[in-house]
Formats: C-alpha cells, sequence, structure tokens
C-alpha cells in the first residue's frame, strides 16, 4: 500500500515558479514509475510528466516540456516538480500517481486509473 501526499501549490505570477512534491508513504516507494496529472477547472484531467523508479527515464507532455522538470528522491519517498515560466493556463490542481510499472513513462491516460493517486495541490497563476 502507497499512500501519497501532495505539497507546495500557491498563487504565482505568470512568468514565475514554484515547486511541488509529494511524498509517498510505504517501503517500496521506490518500486513504482511516478506521474505528474493536472486538471484544470472545468476540465478533463491530463498527462504533465513521469518518471521511472530510478529517475534514469522522463517524459513530459508537449505543453511543458522546457519548462517543467520532474525528479525523485528515493531516499525520501519524494517526487518533485519544478515549475518554472509558468502561464495562467498551468492552473489547475496537481496530483501525482504512483504505478508498479516502475519503467512505465508514457504519455497516456492509464495513469488516470494509476495503482495509487494523492488529492492533489492546486496551483494559481496569474496573469
Amino acid at each position: 500500500q502507497v499512500q501519497l501526499v501532495e505539497s507546495g501549490g500557491g498563487l504565482v505570477q505568470a512568468g514565475g515558479s514554484l515547486r511541488i512534491s509529494c511524498e509517498g508513504s510505504g517501503r517500496s516507494f521506490s518500486a513504482y514509475a511516478m506521474a505528474w496529472l493536472r486538471q484544470a477547472p472545468g476540465g478533463d484531467r491530463k498527462f504533465v510528466a513521469a518518471i521511472d523508479w530510478s529517475g534514469g527515464s522522463t517524459n513530459y507532455a508537449d505543453s511543458v516540456k522546457g519548462r517543467f522538470t520532474i525528479s525523485r528522491d528515493n531516499a525520501k519517498n519524494t517526487v518533485y516538480l519544478q515549475m518554472n515560466n509558468l502561464k495562467p493556463e498551468d492552473t489547475a490542481v496537481y496530483s501525482c500517481a504512483a504505478d508498479r510499472r516502475s519503467g512505465y513513462i508514457a504519455d497516456d491516460r492509464s495513469w488516470y486509473g494509476a495503482d495509487y493517486r494523492g488529492k492533489g495541490t492546486l496551483v494559481t497563476v496569474s496573469a
């Protein structure tokens, strides 16, 4: 069993930066591939980024490539999302997901039904 808790969301101006975190419980955290998803107000949930169990492979949605960086620290059971050059359209609830397929980093809808998901943290980008 893995429980995921996100933190670090808040209000930031366009062009600014923010780092959000996802801390997992359980000794098996390092065995899971992890992803960040987001859901804008009134919108559908979308894939943002994913990282494999080791941190050696990552994947990003086209909309965030070059601006966001996903990383993990397995010693701390934590996955991060560093967000730079934020835009108003990045406003959303960001949640993390864990998949027991440890090398899985594809950008697809299977993350929406991942083995474990957190409740999310709200990021608001003002114009």
